[in-house]
């Protein structure tokens, strides 16, 4: 071993613990976050929960509402789904299931794949789910389901998944849910941001389509499940797309690579700089 590699695996090492240490840092900085949404949804059910006959008016005017606008479309997709019991079985596991695995996936597929947009794509899912948390505290909202004429399709089918009659929680653990937290719907709300993240992160064009088709399938699931009014629905996408465009400010920005000139081909000066070290090294 030359005395040039031997000094190059002792300066090594150091870099090596520093970058152990930055991970671990950011796993630390992660679960920060995810602990102090938990807190903050936590507090949002316990105000919530309190105001129970506010919720039911909010219910109502909403309805009102969208029937003026006539796109009052819950019922009747009440309706037909609760006619199929396959169907309604297969949107309860929709609903109870996709949420809470597909959104952490896409989330660590960012942070493993495409690392150098990680920051934002994270700023951007919990930017939304806090402004979520605001709005399920200053306007709390019974979901159709606790209103006369709609079957609570989770309720209906619980003999065929984990879920009880307590939304999309697990029999015997309503209590951690929020019962009044239809609007916005954080079940669109996060599929269009998985939507966001994938097609602007996949270069698969079915992988893609997916991604378009998942938050038009779960707001047809939510609104036929009679968990969310399509106003609800609305609000969650308009939540995702403002904290996009937020994430955006606040993310730091690529430093610019500058074009350069080399054997009368266009290059970057990255590619350039490196190639000279290169140059060096082997001289």
């Amino acid at each position: 071993m030359t005395v040039c590699e031997l000094t190059s695996r002792v300066n090594e090492r150091p870099w090596a613990a520093r970058a152990a240490r930055t991970g671990r840092v950011r796993w630390l900085r992660e679960l920060a976050l995810i602990a102090v949404l938990y807190v903050g949804y936590s507090v949002a059910r316990l105000i919530g929960d309190a105001d129970f006959h506010s919720a039911v008016v909010h219910a109502r005017d909403l309805l009102a509402l969208e029937r003026l606008l006539h796109i009052d479309i819950e019922g009747p997709a009440n309706a037909a789904l609760a006619a199929w019991t396959p169907l309604a079985v297969l949107a309860s596991y929709w609903y109870s299931l996709l949420h809470y695995v597909v959104t952490p996936a896409v989330l660590v597929w960012a942070y493993r794949r495409h690392h150098g947009d990680y920051r934002r794509v994270r700023d951007a899912l919990v930017l939304a789910s806090a402004m979520g948390l605001v709005g399920f505290t200053l306007l709390p909202m019974a979901p159709p389901r606790m209103l006369p004429g709609f079957v609570d399709t989770l309720a209906s089918t619980s003999s065929a998944g984990w879920w009880g009659g307590d939304a999309s929680a697990p029999r015997g653990l309503g209590a951690l849910t929020n019962q009044l937290a239809a609007m916005p719907s954080l079940h669109v709300g996060w599929a269009v941001w998985v939507a966001w993240v994938v097609v602007t992160h996949s270069t698969r064009r079915w992988v893609r389509v997916l991604a378009v088709a998942y938050p038009i399938g779960t707001t047809l699931v939510v609104v036929a499940t009679a968990n969310h009014y399509l106003l609800d629905a609305v609000a969650g996408a308009a939540v995702v797309a403002v904290a996009i465009r937020l994430s955006g400010r606040l993310s730091p920005r690529r430093p610019a690579v500058r074009p350069v000139l080399v054997d009368s081909e266009l290059v970057d000066s990255e590619r350039v700089v490196g190639a000279g070290l290169g140059q060096r090294g082997g001289q």
